[in-house]
């Protein structure tokens, strides 16, 4: 009977053992994936100014590459630090994968995450074009704003109820998804339509001509942008 008793309570005790680090390794994972998605927003928050761009091709991002408002306007997206937003966010991103792959979230909740944070940053670059032609967007441009605001938030919702209702979120997943296709392919169409605005002529011309300006005035700035800009 003693052997009995000592089997069972070793059993017993290696399996709570067991349960409790299997709880705090989720906690970890989980606590990992929030730190990154706060990094990954506050990149978004910290854009601070467009200058002329110097690259020669639009980076590769995760969910492959794509043409960026900042490819077709000619404009790099910069940090309040002077870094280039766009290669912040894709390291910020990459971060997120890892942590989030870690902690058991498909691939596919992740790549709707990383798609609404870029869809986010190139509505911000939309809003500082339109601030530099003096707001030929109008209205339209709030409704923009807050459609993609929106469309991230989603994507940031569902993100987070896979890392914490992880077989809730499988279950809906298919529907979620599908709604979410549905919103980005709205989203899609606006920006095309600000886009298509700003891209006239009229407006491009005095894009160039304003940012040109700035590098004239500024050599150092458009170069190698510091954090004043």
């Amino acid at each position: 009977m003693d052997l009995a008793y000592t089997t069972v309570g070793g059993v017993v005790g290696a399996a709570v053992t067991n349960y409790l680090s299997m709880n705090q390794e989720r906690r970890q994972l989980r606590a990992a994936v929030m730190q990154q998605l706060l990094r990954v927003a506050a990149v978004r928050d910290r854009v601070g100014d467009i200058v002329p761009s110097r690259r020669e091709s639009p980076p590769r991002y995760l969910v492959g590459e794509r043409l960026l408002v900042t490819a077709r306007f000619g404009v790099t997206a910069i940090l309040e630090d002077g870094r280039d937003a766009e290669h912040a966010q894709r390291e910020a991103i990459s971060d997120l994968v890892v942590a989030a792959l870690s902690a058991g979230i498909p691939r596919r909740v992740l790549d709707f995450a990383g798609g609404g944070e870029e869809r986010a940053l190139q509505c911000e670059v939309i809003r500082l074009i339109d601030q530099r032609l003096g707001g030929v967007l109008g209205v339209s441009l709030e409704e923009l704003m807050a459609q993609c605001e929106e469309y991230r938030q989603a994507t940031a919702q569902h993100l987070l109820r896979a890392l914490w209702h992880p077989w809730q979120t499988r279950l809906r997943m298919r529907a979620r998804l599908r709604a979410l296709r549905q919103d980005v392919d709205a989203l899609h169409r606006r920006q095309e339509a600000a886009m298509s605005v700003l891209a006239r002529l009229e407006h491009t011309t005095a894009l160039a001509e304003r940012l040109g300006h700035l590098s004239d005035q500024d050599p150092q700035r458009s170069n190698n942008p510091g954090p004043e800009a």
